[in-house]
């Protein structure tokens, strides 16, 4: 009798213990991440990775016309650093849930969602959507495994696919990438140090590069010019007026970096052939507006 009743005490502890045991085994669809940079805008998805298995995926594993998690298990989260656009439609910064509606077999929406805690499209309200726009739909090669790709990814544009099956399904990726330097560029030239003459130029640098607001642009290198009158920022100045053919002052700036440079040959030899070329360039245009 003792020995039953030991026994029955040793699987009472025992069972509670096997219970409570947790096997770390492979996931049939794997957790995957992708992180893609925009210019200045990051863009995380976080999802799972279904394979096709040999079996059919658009139409049956993944029905038409019913919401699908896009990938496995929880919902697909897909996050914006910064506003964007997709596909031409404004998006804010933030967290969503990435859900697609394949509708046939060439036509399926991507769908944000801001309900971010659903295990895949449990519990789905279509009331929580914060867009659906449609994507494009190509036949490609064949994809075992679901995957997230970022392509074409320019300062200012990108694409968001997936692949799975034969199917690509993609949208494009719109961010202002400008504005966002811009405010940037403000922001640091309120924190420059007071004999900071490079920052103003290098800030003056950016917008001739982009052609864009041309009198803030005279602003900041007319700062940096107080601050010390170099070869470098007359240059940046030359640039900047030839930029809207302003050539008279522009050749005169040229005139003046040259005479400055020898002062600082070292550093001037870097420049030196690029503004001694637009400089005759510049004056033969100056010519021409003259005589015109």
């Amino acid at each position: 009798m003792r020995a039953i009743l030991a026994f029955a005490c040793f699987t009472f502890f025992l069972v509670p213990q096997f219970v409570q045991a947790q096997l770390r085994l492979p996931q049939p669809s794997p957790a995957a991440m992708v992180m893609q940079t925009i210019g200045l805008t990051e863009i995380t998805l976080k999802y799972h990775t279904p394979g096709v298995k040999g079996r059919e995926v658009w139409g049956k594993l993944v029905p038409y016309n019913e919401v699908w998690r896009t990938g496995a298990n929880e919902a697909t989260l897909i996050t914006f650093s910064d506003a964007v656009k997709l596909n031409g439609e404004n998006v804010a910064a933030g967290t969503y849930s990435l859900y697609s509606l394949p509708e046939s077999a060439d036509s399926c929406l991507f769908i944000l969602n801001k309900n971010t805690s659903l295990w895949g499209a449990e519990g789905y309200d279509p009331k929580d959507d914060i867009l659906r726009i449609p994507a494009q739909v190509k036949e490609v090669p064949t994809q075992e495994t679901f995957q997230f790709v970022f392509s074409d990814v320019l300062q200012n544009t990108g694409t968001l696919s997936f692949f799975w099956e034969r199917k690509k399904v993609s949208v494009k990726i719109e961010v202002d990438t400008d504005a966002k330097v811009l405010a940037m560029l403000q922001e640091d030239l309120t924190k420059a140090k007071p004999d900071d003459w490079q920052i103003y130029a290098q800030a003056t640098n950016y917008l001739i590069s982009k052609n864009t607001l041309h009198e803030l642009a005279l602003k900041w290198i007319d700062k940096s010019l107080s601050i010390n009158d170099n070869f470098y920022n007359n240059w940046i100045k030359a640039q900047l007026l030839a930029q809207k053919d302003e050539y008279e002052g522009a050749v005169d700036l040229c005139k003046k970096a040259i005479k400055l440079g020898k002062k600082d040959q070292e550093e001037y030899k870097k420049y030196e052939s690029n503004i001694e070329r637009n400089f005759n360039v510049w004056k033969f245009k100056r010519f021409e507006a003259n005589i015109n």
